[in-house]
């Protein structure tokens, strides 16, 4: 039955789970754990797979194992059990596998060849060896033949065959002559791998010895000789004249004919060749032809693998090492000489016996554990891999449902006791196979300790160290360490452990010494064992030897005074010239001195003081020189020129401490000018290695100071010697030192917070350098938040020198600290400082005022931005005079921002002026807010407005002699006055004139009211739409822009009503202004104009406001002389009707007014019954008031020739003896009364009077 296959998901699902699996416990080469440890069956050796043997020895077929308990043996032939007791001639050896076969009783070693294979077996499972061949040596004899002689023609091309016997291995082949002459190969002449011998062209003199072909066989070191050929050459020039040997053209002068040249080996012009992977690759092609061709070898597509390509035999033979895929292809060899070229192309094909990709290794797990068995190899063709078991087949093993196999991988999980066997993989293809055995075995191992307790380690302070702990436990223990059986766990910081258990301090203090504890525990139970570690001072030379100059005879004393710790034996030695020194007669030793008496010339050299203990040492140097009897004049050495020191040398930091070392040197010649002063830089390797910086100075009497060092720098000096003329060289560096770690006792300075765009905050600070860094993994602690808030603190750490704060408000305030953190602490606390976010522009300026004191000034005025958006930088005025249609040219002025008021000089009394005013900030100029200057004097007349033009209107904002760009609140009060008519001048009407009231500021000089203009300014980009501007009235505004689009562009303006109504206008290209008609008295809207083509090309929103329905566009008539005079009389006529209407009321009755009139009455008339008008019960009620459309005519006027006497003496006319007038103010008076007081007119001053009589 077939066995069903997993779903393709299952193979993932299974490399996720060998992921999950524990490591193996490896078993320690101590051999007490070896030997106590139960442990199944190894193969330790083996002969090899294919096994050669000389017939004349004993056979030896080698098989060894270990295993706990010791394994047992036996062996297969040719797959079938071999009992080696029935064959008295077969014994295996004590202890072991190997077998041996023995001759010399008699027996043919012939009989025993084939393919045998070792078992070697405990308790716990079977491991198997290789299938090993063995065959016995063979060197048959070459057969008896008569070889006749080889005739051939000068110049032709020849081959002498070998044909050697078969034979194992092969023979060796080479050629000599009958008298045992090896035969001389060069170009033309050479044997073939094969063994045969080519010529490529045959000379006269080739026939001077015969040839014979020997074959050596490796196991029997015999050589056979082949019979030998002679050689007869056919030639033109019968004599051999050896003259012509060096002509320069030899064949033409022996006639032999020059020919192109073929291939003797291989034939034809292709051939093909395979080679196994690892093994070498050897081409060949052996050419004929006259001259000798020359041989040349090519890959197609490539170049020749330079480091395992070899030429052989005079470039025939190419030869490539250990191949691989990568060189299979194409290879070419070209043969060529004079008279042409030809090639042969060789195609590669490299299989591949199998090759390990993972070998299974043995496997050993405690119980409960999981593990793995992988066996992975490649080839060509690609292996199929075969698990067996302790020697048989997996598929007829016993279940093990622990076991999961997996193709070339064997899965074991919750291992047990009984699960201990040996595998087998077997991968083959066919050029070979691999056989790998690998055991699992199952311990439970309480924790032990593998080295001797109670170890004392000393070591000398500052340096680093190790301390050692090896343990073994099944399950695998974890170790862990404590210093003087207190404590936690020491790893981290001047600790790290290994995992083999080792602790490693990587710099030893006084404070570490004591005694270490490192305790193994597993599941089994636990192991301890202890390390007295002991921390010694360290050996210093602190008065070294110094350079001295002695005349001949004279006594020296080189002094050594060492600091060493007393714990230790001290042992001080000197050498001259780096050699042992010889301590004579003439020499005393002593603890800290050498004494040189009556110092001779083969004195002269270099003393060096070696201070040892058993844990260092510590050497200083010194040179001596020695003069001769005559001394130099005091005069000569004054004249000697100066010059720069020579470098210092031998650097030497002595006293390591924490936070200071002793740097001691050998100063160097002063070259006549004494040295004034050392400097002392240093170089750390961490933040910048290389450059180097002044640390100390010292003065030129001293050779040492004392250097004050920051924690966890890896310090190098070097020191460099000033005098007068300049400063030397810097002196080699010293060897390096490493202080110790700390927490950073400062922050990093400069630190600054500043907007790089409207919506963020750039945090910058300088970065601390490496001696103020004071540990490693330096880094910074970025906090910040709202100034005016106070918001909980935002932080983020940060290893460079700046961070980006996104998503910030537009120019506000900030609390920003930096702390500097490394891996032993925490800074101490930062300063707060104060940065902001990034600008933006400004809005427009407030309350821009433009006012006209007198007709040479106009004063501007204006308040800061409301929303400045950062630091303003100033303003800028842009403005030009204007008549009409004509524009002056543009002026402009730039202010401080502390400036708000400018005051502009008239060019004349006729022109006016707009100004256009912006802030700006470090961003760039804001919006911008266009103010028109009064208009002059001589324009406060009322005239008529062009029909082109609207009239003149007040906006919503708008003022009595200024404009201010700020809204003000407007009062509007109708006023009721008679105007004389200017139709009849002898005839009077009432009517009533709406005046508007503003309340502004003071204004200087009255002027007509102006009108609004809205604008937005900006610097024009290319295609945008720039300063909209807008001229309101009440039901419609003229709509005006600028644009930098090219002509016939269409454009579209959008309005949209305080009711959220949408409207647009398209606009062809240049048809400017724009009217819009159907708007609504004093309603506010909002406008943008935009590309017809493209939406997103648009102006700024921009809102204005239309008039009210009845507002006065005439200008202020009531400060007018003739209106004032025109007043006076109306007053006057006012008071001459109140009399009579007092005159009249005396006399009392009713007056018949119906039958005067020229209309009756309505029916509704309330008096209709008796035809009259009782005055005096209505005389309180005010006279109908007319409203301001009266001025258009709206209310008809009444015609009159009546006089006010006849109506003063009671007449029924109009003003016409008749009456006729009280008869219309009676019907009008009867229609109030009907009709209620639903007038919408206000009450004007002349009703109020007639209230009163």
């Amino acid at each position: 039955m077939a066995r069903p296959q997993p779903p393709p998901w299952g193979h993932a699902a299974f490399l996720l789970c060998l992921l999950g699996i524990g490591r193996a416990i490896e078993i320690p080469m101590d051999p007490s754990i070896q030997n106590e440890l139960p442990q199944p069956p190894t193969i330790t050796k083996q002969s090899v797979k294919d096994h050669i043997v000389d017939p004349r020895d004993n056979i030896l077929i080698e098989c060894e194992a270990k295993g706990n308990p010791a394994p047992s043996f036996h062996w297969t032939r040719n797959s079938r059990f071999f009992n080696v007791a029935k064959d008295p001639r077969v014994s295996m050896r004590r202890r072991s596998g190997t077998l041996v076969i023995d001759f010399r009783s008699g027996g043919r070693p012939e009989e025993y060849e084939g393919e045998y294979q070792c078992f070697a077996r405990n308790k716990f499972g079977t491991a198997l060896s290789n299938r090993i061949r063995l065959q016995v040596s063979k060197s048959p004899l070459w057969p008896k033949e008569n070889l006749d002689p080889v005739v051939v023609q000068e110049g032709a091309p020849l081959t002498l065959q070998c044909n050697p016997p078969p034979g194992l291995p092969s023979p060796v082949i080479f050629w000599m002559s009958s008298s045992m002459e090896p035969i001389t190969q060069d170009k033309r002449v050479s044997q073939g791998h094969n063994g045969d011998l080519y010529f490529s062209n045959v000379l006269v003199q080739d026939m001077q010895t015969d040839y014979s072909c020997n074959a050596r066989f490796h196991f029997t070191h015999t050589i056979q000789q082949k019979n030998p050929f002679t050689l007869k050459v056919l030639t033109n020039h019968p004599y051999n004249d050896s003259s012509l040997r060096n002509h320069p053209d030899m064949y033409s002068a022996r006639g032999v004919a020059e020919r192109t040249p073929s291939f003797m080996y291989p034939q034809g012009t292709s051939s093909s060749q395979m080679v196994l992977r690892g093994t070498d690759l050897l081409l060949e092609c052996i050419a004929s032809g006259v001259p000798t061709p020359d041989i040349a070898w090519y890959k197609k597509g490539g170049d020749l693998p330079s480091d395992k390509a070899k030429f052989e035999n005079f470039n025939k033979a190419l030869r490539i090492t250990s191949v691989s895929e990568e060189d299979s292809g194409e290879y070419f060899c070209l043969a060529s000489n004079k008279m042409g070229s030809i090639r042969h192309t060789i195609s590669v094909r490299v299989k591949a016996a199998p090759y390990w990709l993972e070998e299974p290794k043995n496997l050993i797990l405690a119980p409960g554990e999981d593990g793995r068995l992988v066996c992975r190899a490649n080839g060509n063709p690609k292996p199929t891999v075969q698990w067996m078991v302790n020697g048989e087949p997996l598929q007829s093993a016993p279940p093990n449902p622990n076991r999961e196999v997996a193709g070339d991988t064997i899965i074991f999980r919750d291992t047990q006791i009984s699960s201990r066997a040996v595998y087998q993989c077997n991968t083959s293809n066919e050029h070979g196979y691999l056989l790998a055995n690998a055991f699992v075995s199952v311990l439970d191992v309480p924790p032990r300790m593998l080295s001797p307790r109670n170890q004392l380690i000393r070591v000398i302070l500052y340096n680093r160290t190790r301390l050692d702990c090896p343990f073994f436990g099944s399950p695998i223990p974890t170790l862990r360490w404590f210093k003087n059986g207190q404590g936690s766990n020491l790893d981290g910081g001047n600790y790290h452990v290994y995992e083999n258990g080792s602790l490693e301090i990587k710099m030893i203090r006084k404070e570490d010494q004591g005694i270490y504890t490192c305790v193994a525990t597993n599941i089994l139970g636990k192991a301890e064992n202890q390390v007295r570690l002991e921390v010694k001072d360290p050996t210093r030379i602190f008065r070294m030897p110094e350079d001295q100059t002695a005349k001949r005879g004279t006594t020296v004393q080189l002094e050594c005074r060492v600091k060493h710790d007393p714990s230790l034996k001290l042992t001080v030695s000197w050498l001259k010239d780096d050699e042992p020194l010889y301590i004579g007669n003439r020499m005393k030793k002593e603890d800290d001195s050498l004494t040189i008496f009556g110092v001779a010339e083969r004195d002269h050299g270099s003393y060096t003081c070696i201070a040892s203990t058993e844990l260092d040492q510590d050497l200083a140097k010194a040179y001596l020189t020695v003069l001769a009897d005559q001394t130099t004049p005091t005069n000569r050495l004054a004249a000697l020129p100066k010059g720069r020191p020579d470098r210092p040398r031998d650097l030497e930091l002595t006293d390591l401490a924490e936070r200071n070392v002793r740097l001691t040197w050998i100063p160097g010649d002063d070259n006549n000018s004494p040295i004034t002063e050392y400097v002392v830089q240093f170089e750390e390797d961490q933040f910048q290695p290389g450059v180097w910086h002044d640390h100390s100075k010292f003065p030129g009497g001293v050779n040492s100071g004392v250097l004050q060092l920051s924690p966890y720098v890896n310090y190098q000096f070097r020191v460099i010697a000033v005098n007068e003329v300049g400063s030397s060289h810097p002196s080699l560096p010293s060897e390096r030192y490493r202080t110790s770690g700390a927490p950073p006792e400062s922050n990093p300075g400069d630190v600054k917070g500043e907007g790089t765009r409207k919506n963020n905050m750039e945090i910058t600070w300088t970065p601390m350098n490496a001696t103020s860094a004071f540990g490693p993994n330096l880094r910074y602690i970025v906090r910040w938040r709202r100034r005016e808030t106070r918001e909980t603190w935002n932080n983020v750490t940060v290893w460079g020198s700046r961070y980006v704060v996104g998503q910030t408000p537009v120019y506000v305030p900030y609390e920003i600290r930096v702390q500097a953190e490394n891996d032993f602490g925490k800074g101490p606390e930062p300063d707060t400082v104060i940065g902001y976010s990034g600008e933006d522009l400004p809005s427009a300026p407030r309350r821009f005022r433009v006012r006209q004191p007198n007709l040479q000034t106009i004063t501007l005025e204006w308040d800061h931005p409301e929303h400045p958006n950062g630091i303003l930088t100033g303003y800028s005025l842009r403005y030009a005079a204007f008549n009409g249609t004509k524009v002056g040219k543009q002026m402009v002025e730039n202010f401080s921002p502390n400036d708000t008021k400018f005051t502009v000089q008239r060019a004349d009394h006729v022109s006016r002026y707009r100004f256009t005013l912006s802030a700006r900030t470090q961003v760039g100029a804001g919006e911008a807010v266009t103010e028109e200057s009064p208009a002059p004097p001589n324009e406060a007349t009322p005239t008529a407005a062009p029909p082109s033009l609207p009239p003149t209107t007040v906006g919503a904002t708008g003022a009595v002699g200024s404009t201010d760009a700020t809204a003000t609140a407007a009062t509007t009060e109708a006023t009721t006055v008679p105007i004389v008519s200017t139709v009849a001048p002898t005839s009077i009407a009432t009517t009533t004139v709406a005046t508007t009231t503003t309340t502004t500021a003071a204004a200087t000089m009255e002027s007509p009211p102006t009108t609004r203009t809205k604008t937005h300014e900006s610097a024009p980009d290319e295609q945008s739409i720039w300063n909209v501007t807008v001229l309101p009235n009440s039901k419609w505004a003229n709509i005006t822009w600028k644009h930098s689009f090219g002509p016939g562009t269409d454009f579209v303006v959008e309005y949209i009503d305080s009711n959220h109504t949408k409207k647009t206008v398209p606009v062809k290209a240049q048809a400017q202004p724009v009217q819009l008609t159907d708007l609504y008295p004093g309603m506010t809207y909002t406008l943008r104009v935009y590309s017809r083509d493209n939406e997103g090309i648009s102006s700024t929103i921009i809102t204005f406001m239309t008039s009210t329905a009845y507002t006065n566009n005439q200008a202020d008539i009531a400060t007018q002389g003739w209106f004032i005079g025109l007043m006076c009389a109306i007053a006057l006529l006012v008071l001459i009707l109140l009399i009579v209407c007092f005159i009249k009321r005396s006399r009392g009755g009713k007056y018949p007014v119906r039958e005067k009139k020229d209309v009756p009455l309505g029916p509704e008339d309330p008096k209709e019954e008796d035809g009259s008008f009782d005055y005096s019960d209505e005389d309180n009620k005010p006279l109908q008031g007319g409203s301001q459309t009266s001025l258009d005519g709206t209310i008809k006027q009444q015609e009159s020739d009546d006089s006010l006497v006849d109506y003063g003496e009671g007449g029924e006319g109009q003003f016409n003896e008749d009456g006729s007038f009280i008869g219309q103010y009676t019907v009008k008076k009867d229609k109030e009364e009907t009709e209620g007081n639903e007038s919408s007119e206000a009450t004007s001053p002349v009703n109020a009077i007639y209230s009163l009589a």
